[in-house]
């Protein structure tokens, strides 16, 4: 196998047998990749590639060194341990034979383009232990320098605070837990956002309820913004409810500066829908596309990207288990299953115009 091979796979190459060696998301995006779905093009930077730089480092001593009797109920305690973590895996190089496949990975995708470098830890995405949003994500990220001394930083957040403490409380070995990187082109997104395959706050799979807000999708999953919300019935395909955000904030790429940046939305734009009928629809189906491919409900992460012609201009950026709904647990399912029923028996009992 070569470097290449070893320490990075393309895209293309990936496929559901290399979740160990590539984690959750990009597992996922090498799925939809092979299975012909719209996905930006880009690389995984393998676990392999993370082992060695613990390896060739001593690492893994120090980590455990740090760990070992910590209380994960205490906070303080935690993050000193963390922090120190850290920081001795950003004051390393990457083993020579890593960064030089890295390089070439990138160099490949073409002439420094921006990229977004995302973590892809093995036990990311599970539908027991969802990881989700617990490590980095950078984005208009250029130049082969900055894309290694990334890759290096998203190791890194393998021990944030946050994911430390989970890790600890949910017994989950430290060691254990291996990060790959994606390396992923930009979109250039004229609006982004998620959309689910079942409804999360009532789990009626006949729904799609997607979330949409100009610019790229971290407005929406970071909550910073309200974002337009529409609900679309799953067979028949069609709009059932709709509303309209004032969304005063998007994040887009500043060529000049070479990162993303957060800036407000003009008056014009800031109510209107961000999807038109036929992008919801199209968002829509992707969405039940990719459940019917991963065989359970999804949580979609998508963009339509305004450098592509209109029908081609729709990308997957992710595909996860969906987690709201299905951790919930059982008896506050059955609550709102009541009271979804209470609804329909007054309804029944008491139609409109009734005296």
């Amino acid at each position: 196998m070569t470097q290449t091979g070893l320490y990075t796979l393309d895209f293309s190459e990936i496929g559901s047998a290399d979740h160990a060696r590539v984690g959750g998301k990009c597992s996922s995006l090498g799925e939809m990749t092979q299975a012909g779905v719209a996905v930006p093009p880009g690389f995984a930077v393998t676990t392999d590639a993370y082992a060695a730089m613990l390896d060739s480092h001593g690492l893994r001593a120090e980590i455990e060194r740090h760990l070992e009797g910590v209380n994960p109920d205490d906070l303080n305690e935690v993050d000193r341990a963390a922090q120190a973590i850290r920081i001795r895996i950003r004051s390393h190089h990457l083993p020579e034979e890593v960064e030089t496949a890295i390089r070439e990975a990138y160099a490949a995708m073409g002439d420094d383009i921006p990229v977004a470098v995302r973590s892809s830890a093995t036990a990311e995405d599970l539908p027991d232990a969802s990881f989700a949003g617990q490590q980095d994500t950078y984005l208009w990220v250029r130049g082969a320098d900055d894309v290694v001394s990334h890759v290096r930083d998203c190791w890194a957040s393998l021990y944030t605070t946050r994911a430390v403490a989970y890790r600890e409380k949910n017994n989950i070995p430290h060691i254990d837990v291996l990060m790959s990187v994606g390396v992923q082109k930009m979109v250039n997104a004229k609006c982004a956002g998620v959309a689910m395959t079942l409804d999360p706050g009532t789990g009626d799979r006949t729904r799609i309820v997607i979330d949409s807000s100009w610019g790229l999708g971290e407005m929406v999953v970071s909550g910073v913004v309200t974002p337009d919300n529409f609900v679309v019935e799953k067979v028949l395909e069609e709009i059932l409810d709709r509303t309209i955000s004032d969304k005063h904030a998007e994040m887009v790429g500043d060529a000049e500066l070479g990162e993303a940046i957060e800036r407000p939305v003009d008056e014009a734009r800031r109510k209107v829908t961000s999807l038109t009928d036929a992008e919801v629809m199209a968002v829509a189906r992707l969405a039940k596309r990719l459940e019917k491919q991963n065989k359970c409900p999804q949580d979609v992460e998508w963009a339509i990207d305004a450098d592509l012609p209109e029908g081609e201009n729709l990308l997957a950026l992710q595909s996860r288990p969906e987690t709201i709904w299905s951790q919930k647990k059982p008896a506050a399912k059955q609550a709102t299953y009541m009271t979804g029923m209470m609804g329909i028996v007054n309804t029944l009992t008491n139609p409109v115009g009734s005296k």
